[in-house]
């Protein structure tokens, strides 16, 4: 088991995909934080209640947004943050979970599928994690979908699992290990 998890996420601050730069969160990101941020559509599947304001962005992103393993995703041509993918790493079963958010002006155009792309191979390269898991809510399969295209595999559905504004879910479970990941990933 590796013991420096934490070392290697803050050797690696940006990750490159063809299209996109997964980087650290800054201030200038504010207004683009509060505008996924404070889109009910967006929100409608997460725990997060959202923001309203400037100031709430920018105490999101230095609250939360600036610890190890937590990237914006950016258009590289423009430095543009358009969401953010994270990672949570539980060392003592080797594997993490991701979560991610990405504003509505960007689905559909493969962005996070790219991202989480990245994002499986640094877990099971440079972090050497066994395993990584994910869940959606169900109603959210765009997000399934996106595991589901970088080799995830269903797990299973738990019923009513989580409750979210004062709604009952039932969550969708995705995992890949990495052996998994070495027969689908083009390495």
């Amino acid at each position: 088991m590796k013991s420096n998890y934490n070392e290697i996420i803050r050797k690696n601050t940006e990750l490159e995909t063809n299209r996109l730069l997964l980087r650290k969160f800054n201030i200038k990101d504010k207004e683009a934080v509060l505008a996924y941020g404070s889109d009910s559509q967006t929100l409608k599947y997460l725990v997060w209640t959202g923001i309203t304001d400037p100031n709430a962005a920018e105490r999101v992103i230095m609250a939360y947004y600036s610890k190890p393993g937590v990237y914006a995703v950016a258009l590289k041509e423009n430095d543009l943050c358009i969401g953010c993918i994270d990672i949570r790493i539980e060392p003592q079963h080797e594997k993490a979970s991701f979560g991610y958010v990405l504003n509505r002006n960007y689905w559909n155009h493969g962005y996070m599928t790219e991202a989480l792309t990245t994002i499986l191979n640094f877990c099971f390269t440079k972090l050497e994690l066994n395993r990584v898991e994910a869940t959606h809510y169900m109603g959210n399969e765009g997000s399934g979908r996106v595991m589901k295209k970088n080799g995830m595999r269903l797990e299973g559905v738990a019923i009513e699992e989580v409750k979210i504004k004062g709604k009952f879910h039932d969550v969708v479970h995705y995992g890949i290990t990495k052996a998994q990941w070495e027969e689908t990933a083009f390495i």
